[in-house]
This record gives C-alpha cells, structure tokens and sequence, in this order.
C-alpha cells in the first residue's frame, strides 16, 4: 500500500483510530472541518469510488454500516454527514477511496 492512507493501515504513519475493524480503519483528520471529522477507510485499496467492482459490493457497504458504528461510538449519530469525493476536481486529495464524517455543528445544503 503506497498511499498515504495505506501507510496508516500498516501503522507506518500514525494516526489517531477510533475504530477498527478487519476491513476498514476510521481516524481522525489531522484538518478538520467540523468538530468532529473522521475519515473511514477501507483495508483494501481503492482509488476512489468510481474504480469499485462489483465484487466491491459487501465492502462498500460495510464501510456505511461502520460509519453508523463509529457515529454511535462519538456520540454523533443523531446528526452526522458522510461525504466521499471522487476526482481531483471534487476534492480529493487522496487517492484511497474515503469517506468524512463530520458533525458537531450545523451542516447546511446545498454542501459547496
């Protein structure tokens, strides 16, 4: 694993955890943009979002089950966002499919 993400899954970067589990890693981000920002993501290496395979799917979906988990465990799940940036253009900086969750303060709409 060659991307930053990867190197705090194989703990050669580290990261404050808050939640772990065999197929994902949630920690907080070192620039948050709500009192509560964590990012989620998966053992395994995806690029971004739109690279998924359908062999994906269980994944994918474990990751949303683990945000609930990880919501409940900070005291947040009355009142979260997920937010996964696909491309460059929407945001991503790094290329290890991610997802945000942010809460402790209002989160208007449309997001930006």
């Amino acid at each position: 694993m060659a991307t930053l993400f990867g190197k705090i899954v194989t703990r050669e970067i580290p990261a404050d955890i808050v939640y772990e589990d065999e197929h994902c890693l949630a920690f907080r981000d070192i620039n948050p943009q709500a009192p509560t920002h964590v990012l989620l993501i998966p053992k395994q290496e995806i690029p971004q979002l739109a690279d998924a395979a359908p062999a994906d799917q269980l994944l994918l979906g474990h990751l949303l089950l683990a945000a609930g988990k990880v919501a409940r465990q900070l005291g947040v799940a009355d009142a979260f966002r997920l937010v996964v940036n696909n491309g460059a253009a929407a945001g991503q900086t790094v290329f290890h499919l991610h997802l945000h969750l942010l809460a402790g303060r209002p989160l208007h709409w449309p997001p930006g």
